[in-house]
């Protein structure tokens, strides 16, 4: 199983960015998928999850209201919609994946597919 992630860049505060995460390899829908992000000098923290299912997302404090997280099976694709970013919300963001949402949905340990990180730099 391969992510890779697309869709960094510099924006400015108040701003919007939209992050993608395509995987081959094996179906989406085998998957409960997340995004962790790791700002410099920081651990990895969890940002947002969805269910295999696409019925169930989850979101850290930080970015509810902000943030949306989605997904299509169809196109083995996972999305995460960033709105209104804060300087903040700079970090290498994650894509990962976890098989038949098995464990926490906000635990790293969860995940055993990981891709290799876009960097959202929020600056004005």
């Amino acid at each position: 199983v391969q992510l890779q992630a697309f869709g960094g860049g510099l924006v400015r505060p108040a701003g919007s960015l939209s992050l993608s995460c395509v995987v081959s390899g094996q179906t989406l829908s085998n998957f409960g998928m997340g995004w962790f992000r790791q700002a410099p000098g920081k651990q990895r923290e969890f940002v947002a999850s969805i269910s295999w299912s696409g019925l169930t997302p989850h979101y850290t404090n930080s970015v509810k209201g902000r943030f949306t997280i989605s997904r299509d099976n169809a196109k083995n694709t996972v999305y995460l919609k960033m709105n209104n970013l804060e300087l903040e919300d700079t970090a290498l963001y994650y894509c990962a994946a976890r098989p038949f949402d098995n464990g926490d949905y906000d635990n790293i340990r969860s995940y055993d597919y990981w891709g290799r990180g876009t960097l959202v730099t929020v600056s004005s």
